[in-house]
């Protein structure tokens, strides 16, 4: 499969406050031929999560309002037949304060430090879809 269609029929919901990390991830993954829904906080994520039922959605945890630990909770809430067990990665700037052990043990399936290289966020998405 070409390195550009690596994620056909993939759709994927971003969730980040941050514009430029947003709209960069954004484009990133669509050249990477995924459907791709991003949203600036915790409440749109959640409606894009029950409107569109996302294969995969990539969370910041610093987010307003709601963090992505919240978001989490409001996904898990909507039960496997609204697609509350879609798998989420966590994405944090906060080393050290939001460490690898506390996202896994709050159930997401991964964790990205940011700034992350593509090539790292096209593994763990990979390797999530892989193992759900």
């Amino acid at each position: 499969m070409p390195a550009s269609h690596m994620l056909n029929n993939i759709v994927i919901v971003i969730v980040d406050d941050d514009d430029s990390i947003r709209l960069s991830l954004r484009e990133f993954l669509i050249r990477k031929g995924a459907t791709v829904f991003a949203c600036p906080d915790a409440i749109q994520g959640l409606e894009a999560v029950r409107a569109h039922h996302p294969n995969i959605v990539l969370s910041d945890i610093s987010l307003p309002n709601r963090d992505g630990f919240e978001l989490l909770q409001d996904i898990r809430s909507l039960g496997p037949g609204q697609n509350g067990n879609v798998p989420v990665i966590a994405m944090t700037a906060l080393e050290g304060i939001v460490d690898f052990g506390l996202t896994i043990d709050n159930g997401f399936q991964a964790h990205l430090h940011k700034p992350f290289r593509p090539d790292q966020l096209l593994a763990t998405v990979r390797s999530t879809l892989a193992s759900g």
